[in-house]
């Protein structure tokens, strides 16, 4: 896409949102001409005999507003964050033209309505931040078409239903948040096959309303390091098979109906720092280990 293009899809953003931060947007390049500095929040990169505009960082400024469509134009973005501002409505079905985006930052905005699937078409996605939104509806089974997916945010929304468990087929997908939403359904119906979720770390599915009890099959999830259960309607014994996760660290099961014994191996386990195990039906003598730190308190968005 030629810089005229780029100027153009820029300009209608400032005069449709008059974004604060658009007082340094001066001069006709958006990328510097001579003696002026590239517009605040833009990058650029050099393509052939072109510059264009690759990275749009315009947060924490108070935007308001419906998202605007106009940045969809900029179609060799491969960065859009737009975090803590104050956009309202849904994301629109353009998102789809971004092809090369790799990180899509909109968390802390006051976004709603359902995702559209057309964020499936962001092949090269690395990164999505969609946390602290008003985003309700299903998880669109669209997401597991990212393959180059690594962490997915979707916490503190108002989605419903199930987690799609296509989801488990991303390879490369470290860490998924999904807590303080109205999601249901079971882990059994999130984790069916040996080989899903090969390379997650961090599970959060805290403060929803899973039910069902803890498969045998979350062994077969090797590299979960946090799994966040709490707050649930989770119930049954709590299946020793979980000792056999190797680096198991924060395990956090508090809040909902287990039963039965905890496993003497969780307590022995090497790398288990934190098992925090009240508000359930345990029979006596089961107690927590470590000291329980509220890990949801912590906005994890921050971390990556």
């Amino acid at each position: 896409m030629d810089l005229l293009v780029s100027v153009k899809a820029l300009n209608e953003i400032k005069a449709s949102l008059g974004w604060r931060v658009v007082y340094a947007w001066v001069g006709e390049d958006p990328c510097g001409d001579g003696d002026l500095p590239p517009w605040s929040g833009v990058t650029c990169s050099q393509q052939g005999d072109y510059r264009v505009v690759t990275e749009l960082e315009v947060y924490a400024v108070s935007i308001v507003g419906p998202f605007p469509t106009a940045v969809t134009n900029l179609l060799d973005l491969t960065r859009l964050d737009l975090h803590n501002n104050k956009l309202t409505g849904p994301i629109p079905s353009q998102i789809g033209r971004l092809k090369h985006l790799k990180i899509l930052n909109l968390r802390w905005n006051k976004l709603q309505d359902s995702l559209p699937p057309e964020i499936g078409e962001l092949k090269k996605l690395t990164h999505l931040y969609l946390s602290f939104n008003n985003f309700k509806g299903e998880i669109p089974v669209e997401l597991a078409n990212l393959p180059e997916l690594r962490y997915l945010y979707l916490h503190e929304n108002r989605f419903t239903g199930r987690i799609p468990p296509e989801l488990g087929n991303l390879k490369h997908l470290r860490h998924l948040d999904v807590s303080n939403n109205h999601l249901t359904g079971t882990l059994r119906d999130l984790i069916r096959n040996g080989d899903c979720f090969p390379s997650l770390r961090n599970l959060y599915l805290n403060n929803n309303q899973f039910g069902g009890g803890l498969p045998d099959q979350l062994a077969n999830l090797n590299n979960i390091e946090i799994l966040y259960l709490s707050f649930n309607k989770m119930s049954g014994p709590v299946t020793p098979k979980l000792v056999e996760i190797p680096r198991l660290t924060y395990l956090y099961l508090d809040h909902n109906s287990f039963t039965g014994r905890i496993p003497d191996g969780l307590y022995k386990h090497p790398f288990l720092k934190e098992m925090f195990i009240e508000g359930n039906n345990f029979k006596p003598g089961a107690k927590s280990k470590g000291t329980h730190k509220v890990l949801g308190v912590i906005d994890t968005d921050l971390l990556f």
